[in-house]
């Protein structure tokens, strides 16, 4: 059984801890074409494990289908794995999944937000989900809002924002009550460059503020830029893992990858 403590290591206080997930879904006559596959199941995440750490920002790198969005799925209990375990802030992610979901914020671009309602109403909606006291909500609205120009459009449906005003609220709604871990997916995809740099710059606060981040991409600059400590997944498999010095060895995170690519799956690329 995994142990639910946050031991200190060399990095500091061990924050996000997974061991050995494993996790698999049923393929349809479809998937199965699309996969080039005749196997019904398929393995996304196949025995996983890596840690992180208060106050840094941690990277799963990989190409489509790497196992990233699974991962952080788990991580964030909307999934269970089929074996292994996941700690966050001392929870376990199978056991005391509500305690998990106290403790994090989960963006993905795949949220989808209800288009009558106004982000205002959206913000509310969700932070008196998360329990935020209503003086503390309306702060906390007032500066998130303001920080992201979401304030001229809060009355605003969501069905008439552009796309990257809707990555905006989704961003400030899966933060509303103040997480201590905070995991989004893919946090540029799809978002143009200045929408993009916005969101890079605020995670770059977050982390100044101790918050514990974890992101899934396959954009090596975003990597470079963002992150402590990186996680390369090939196949749903930890392929490397740790600081990108200790992982780069002196190369750009773009040459280890395809090193580490090639030599995973034998293929030129």
């Amino acid at each position: 059984m995994l142990s639910t403590e946050t031991p200190f290591s060399d990095f500091g206080e061990e924050v996000v801890r997974a061991e050995n997930l494993r996790k698999t879904f049923t393929l349809s006559r479809k998937q199965q074409r699309l996969e080039h596959t005749d196997f019904p199941r398929k393995v996304a995440v196949d025995g996983l494990s890596f840690s992180a750490y208060r106050g840094e920002i941690y990277g799963l790198l990989g190409p489509n289908g790497a196992g990233k969005t699974t991962t952080l799925r788990i991580l964030s209990t909307l999934i269970r794995p089929d074996s292994g375990d996941a700690a966050v802030c001392g929870h376990s992610v199978t056991r005391e999944p509500q305690k998990v979901r106290d403790t994090i914020g989960f963006m993905t671009s795949e949220l989808k937000l209800e288009s009558f309602f106004t982000p205002s109403y959206l913000f509310d909606f969700f932070g008196a989900m998360h329990g935020v006291e209503k003086g503390a909500l309306a702060e906390r609205k007032k500066e998130l809002f303001a920080r992201f120009g979401i304030d001229r459009f809060a009355e605003v449906r969501v069905r008439d924002l552009s796309t990257g005003m809707l990555q905006k609220v989704s961003l400030v709604i899966s933060i509303v009550h103040d997480p201590s871990v905070v995991i989004f997916d893919e946090p540029t995809n799809g978002l143009d460059v200045l929408t993009a740099k916005v969101v890079t710059d605020f995670l770059l606060e977050l982390k100044a503020m101790g918050k514990s981040i974890l992101l899934s991409t396959h954009i090596f600059s975003l990597v470079e830029k963002l992150c402590d400590r990186v996680g390369i997944i090939i196949d749903g498999k930890m392929a490397a893992d740790g600081t990108l010095a200790d992982v780069c060895g002196g190369m750009s995170i773009e040459e280890k990858f395809f090193e580490i690519y090639r030599g995973v799956k034998g293929e030129t690329v």
